[in-house]
């Protein structure tokens, strides 16, 4: 069907990626950078910059398996459109056979892909981001399960037509065949649309596959926190994209004594185990973190992650050879050439780098990286917390009463979106229940209900949070001062773990008691008061939108969620007199 000029099966070796860099820089696809050893700086298509979430789709054989949050077709439809787009295209490029990994190799958590691409940028990522090649090849045995995967940019060169730097198709599709476990992706050579392993495996088929088999794919992050004492816990936390996940993965704590160490940045796999508490893994092998906004004083981790052995994707090019995006640094060079390849100075009216530019890395640079990272068994998690970009309303922490009431926090979940997909409308407020409205793969009234059965499952369940670095006051600032401040927020949730933190119940949840919350010295008590404040009526008006907004999933979403909000809003009713 795709008959391409040649095929290649790949090894995953250094040599090999050296290989296709070098032919991609020949092509002008990359640029090697003078200044970090072994890093290339890609620009794609600016019709090919993020997610396309209106053409994701998840075709389950029946369309109330995909629910009301997914983009369905009847399978056999699909697969005749996608046919008759991907007859011969590849036809003038190399077939590139990927076998890749996610989870540590050997581990029962992991699951082997592959797939198939016509993008040696795909390659190149995929061998940063997976465990690819030969080692996973090794994995697979007669019968072993796989997920299947095939790609193309659906650019083919025929004649002797010359290629341009950032193959990629105006018509796009990214398609998830659950119950066949295989993905179909046309069109487009960018990030989780193309590398097969991210969103499409390891979030929107794996999560179809944990619904199945008892356990959780899940958007989050996976940090291992170590106290003064020398006690160590590991917490999960799921955030919409870009609302400062991989910063959080990988925090350099303010306060003295507390270490915090990144097993993930991204997706966790969590199972429970058979001591009754949830065990998790990352089935990545690397970052791909949003650059702009990344910073010495953000996150000095990710940047000393990205010294060398690096893909940027859509940031700016500096005059020496480096690279460069809005926040790296206080003041910007006098002259960057922009992720268009433009000639850029600063107050021109145009963003240097694409506001979804990337970075592609190894966790293995990572200097905090967590010992157990690779962990074949993974790590046992003591706390949940969810989070997105509230202004207002939700507090700076939040502690649910019981596995159902944190249940219900994560399906409440409502950000203000972010560039990550292409269709965002940037700071609009919408619902994205557990952080996962885009890459839940079946229905998410059903994904509602496998979260609650995991609760009953466990006999030690972690804790389960709220946090909002994003809260502000009525002069429009920040009231929180993030970043490396929030181990203190961390610091209590530990705490809480332990049994030794006091909490103050609210009708919403719990909050830390006076004095429980180590504070910096330059937070006023009433700014204190607005981080936590819960104003009845507000909360009145956000039960009464999760209420709409559930009424989508009809029958299938959970009464026991339903009985949680009833409970919760009477909590806020004045008592009668």
């Amino acid at each position: 069907m795709l008959q391409p000029s040649n095929v290649v099966l790949c090894s995953g070796s250094e040599e090999e990626f050296a290989q296709l860099c070098d032919q991609m820089v020949a092509q002008g696809t990359l640029l090697k950078l003078q200044k970090r050893p072994n890093s290339y700086l890609a620009r794609s298509d600016p019709s090919d910059v993020a997610r396309v979430e209106k053409r994701t789709f998840i075709c389950s054989q029946r369309q109330e398996d995909s629910g009301p949050t997914n983009n369905w077709e009847e399978p056999s439809i699909m697969k005749e459109t996608l046919k008759n787009l991907m007859q011969g295209a590849m036809e003038g490029r190399t077939l590139y056979i990927v076998p890749y990994c996610m989870g540590p190799l050997g581990s029962k958590f992991s699951k082997i892909g592959i797939e198939l691409t016509d993008s040696p940028y795909v390659v190149c990522s995929m061998k940063i981001m997976t465990r690819m090649g030969q080692g996973a090849l090794d994995q697979l045995q007669p019968g072993s399960q796989f997920i299947r995967g095939v790609h193309t940019v659906g650019a083919p060169l025929t004649d002797d037509q010359e290629d341009v730097p950032w193959p990629c198709n105006d018509t796009k599709y990214i398609v998830h065949f659950p119950e066949e476990e295989s993905i179909w992706s046309y069109g487009s050579g960018y990030g989780g649309n193309a590398l097969l392993g991210k969103k499409c495996f390891a979030l929107r088929i794996a999560s179809s596959l944990g619904c199945k088999e008892g356990w959780l794919a899940e958007h989050m992050l996976i940090v291992g926190i170590t106290n003064p004492e020398g006690k160590k816990k590991y917490f999960c936390a799921a955030f919409p994209s870009a609302c400062g996940k991989t910063n959080l993965a990988m925090l350099q704590p303010s306060l003295p004594g507390w270490k915090v160490e990144t097993v993930g940045d991204d997706i966790a796999w969590l199972r429970v185990g058979d001591d009754g508490r949830l065990w998790a893994v990352n089935p990545e092998a690397g970052f791909f973190g949003v650059a702009p906004g990344t910073s010495y004083d953000t996150n000095p981790n990710a940047m000393d992650s990205m010294d060398a052995n690096v893909i940027f994707t859509n940031v700016a090019l500096t005059d020496d050879g480096d690279v460069w995006w809005e926040g790296m640094t206080k003041k910007a060079p006098e002259h960057l050439i922009d992720w268009t390849g433009e000639d850029w100075t600063p107050g021109c009216g145009r963003k240097a780098a694409h506001p979804n530019s990337r970075f592609a890395v190894s966790v293995s640079q990572c200097p905090s990286k967590d010992a157990k990272w690779e962990n074949e068994h993974g790590v046992p998690i003591s706390a949940i917390l969810f989070g997105g970009r509230r202004e207002q309303n939700v507090p700076l922490v939040l502690e649910a009463f019981d596995w159902t009431h944190g249940t219900l926090m994560g399906a409440s979940i409502t950000s203000a979106q972010t560039a990550a997909a292409a269709e965002s409308q940037v700071g609009a407020l919408r619902h994205d229940p557990f952080a996962m409205l885009p890459f839940c793969g079946y229905h998410m009234g059903d994904y509602f209900n496998h979260w609650l059965s995991i609760g009953k499952r466990a006999a030690k369940p972690p804790k389960i949070y709220t946090v909002n670095w994003f809260r502000k006051g009525p002069d429009g600032k920040f009231l929180w001062p993030g970043f490396g401040d929030n181990i203190r927020v961390l610091e209590w949730i530990f705490n809480r773990t332990l049994g030794t933190a006091s909490g103050t119940e609210t009708p919403i949840g719990i909050v830390p008691a006076n004095g429980a919350l180590s504070l910096p010295t330059t937070l006023l008590e009433e700014t204190l008061f607005e981080l936590f404040e819960v104003r009845p009526d507000n909360w009145k008006e956000e039960f009464r939108l999760a209420r709409q907004y559930f009424d989508r999933f009809d029958e299938k979403f959970p009464q026991d969620l339903l009985t949680k909000i009833d409970y919760l809003e009477s909590r806020l009713a004045p008592p009668c007199i």
